[in-house]
């Protein structure tokens, strides 16, 4: 499955922008421009939380902004502004990155609070 999106003004949701967002199932590639593109991808396997948010222009338009959360360098935050179809965008990101993390074997452990342990343990 791949999506094929593009980003649209809020007014109308009209798509006269040049940005456009391609999400297959092992890559999220961000095209922007018309004069000068610039072609951004980033591997599924990185994204490690998505966000969707919508704002009440966005509602009534039914449009919406998913962000996504990256272990990229050069793009840590991959926001995918006024798509239609956003949730279901947000939902197929989340299913894939997980799927990619699990098909090469990457995991992700959270620190949680470990450190604040060892302050104590000093303490005593």
């Amino acid at each position: 499955m791949e999506f094929l999106e593009r980003k649209r003004w809020l007014f109308l949701g009209l798509p006269f922008t040049f940005t456009k967002y391609i999400i297959k199932e092992d890559m999220i590639t961000i095209d922007t421009g018309l004069l000068k593109t610039v072609e951004n991808d980033c591997y599924m396997y990185k994204v490690q939380d998505v966000q969707l948010t919508a704002t009440l222009a966005e509602k009534l338009f039914r449009l919406g902004t998913v962000t996504c959360f990256t272990g990229d360098t050069t793009h840590p935050k991959l926001e995918l502004v006024h798509i239609k179809n956003a949730r279901a965008v947000k939902d197929f990101i989340l299913e894939m990155s997980e799927a990619a993390r699990l098909k090469r074997r990457t995991v992700n452990m959270l620190d949680i609070g470990s450190d604040d342990v060892d302050d104590i343990a000093d303490e005593q």
